[in-house]
């Protein structure tokens, strides 16, 4: 049973930094395509990053250049490092997890491409 835990969400100012983790059990983590959502308030869900089980990465525009995706197949750990946080970037973030290798098509940030998710880690940016 694939089960995804998120952590490392909190609150912070606009410019600080924060780092997500997500804990992934249930599966060979190492042949999955993962990815970091995110959901504001009163807004859809949407894709901020995905890696691929080739280490390729994808990144929304509102994230590029601020938002670093990896992963750490030895301990089955995905990350997300968010640096220079903007007060739009406040959501519920949520890790998602997909045995079907995206690469960096537009599919690898699609909500739909993904059956498995976590139960998501708040961040909140003040500004």
């Amino acid at each position: 049973q694939v089960q995804l835990v998120e952590s490392g969400g909190g609150s912070v100012q606009s410019g600080g930094s924060l780092r997500l983790s997500c804990a992934a059990s249930g599966y060979t983590y190492s042949s999955y395509c993962m990815g970091w959502f995110r959901q504001a308030p009163g807004k859809e869900r949407e894709g901020v990053a995905a890696i691929d089980s080739d280490g390729s990465t994808s990144y929304a525009d509102s994230v590029k250049g601020r938002f670093t995706i990896s992963q750490d197949n030895a301990k089955n750990t995905l990350y997300l490092q968010m640096n220079s946080l903007k007060p739009e970037d406040t959501a519920m973030y949520y890790c998602a997890a997909e045995s079907t290798s995206f690469g960096t098509t537009v599919q690898a940030l699609d909500i739909v491409e993904y059956n498995y998710w976590g139960q998501g880690t708040q961040v909140t940016v003040s500004s």
